[in-house]
């Protein structure tokens, strides 16, 4: 399995680490770069944009998002036009049921 992890802050980054440490091919994101090389410097792949994330997975790929509720939207902006029908995009954070359900019906 390989999995995207978008969002490399504290429960982001553990995520990816523990998955990557049970065998799960990871690559993270995040726009700071000093997340992304803290996460490097466990030996987990990284990608320095989204578009190279994408890139790095293959299809159908699988994204976890672990952002803000406030930044769900903004990051669902620059990665739908990425993806491609069969990809998977997992809502992680502390979005409100409701937000999930809305952002669910705009990946369709």
């Amino acid at each position: 399995m390989e999995l995207g992890m978008i969002g490399l802050g504290r429960m982001g980054a553990n995520m990816a680490q523990r998955l990557h440490r049970g065998g799960v091919a990871v690559t993270g994101f995040d726009p700071g770069q000093e997340a992304r090389a803290r996460l490097a410097a466990t030996g987990v792949a990284t990608a320095a944009t989204l578009e190279a994330l994408v890139q790095a997975l293959p299809a159908p790929r699988a994204l976890w998002l672990m952002v803000p509720a406030d930044v769900v939207d903004p990051v669902l902006e620059q990665l739908l036009p990425l993806l491609s029908p069969g990809d998977l995009v997992v809502d992680g954070g502390n979005s409100w049921y409701r937000e999930s359900l809305r952002c669910a019906q705009r990946c369709g």
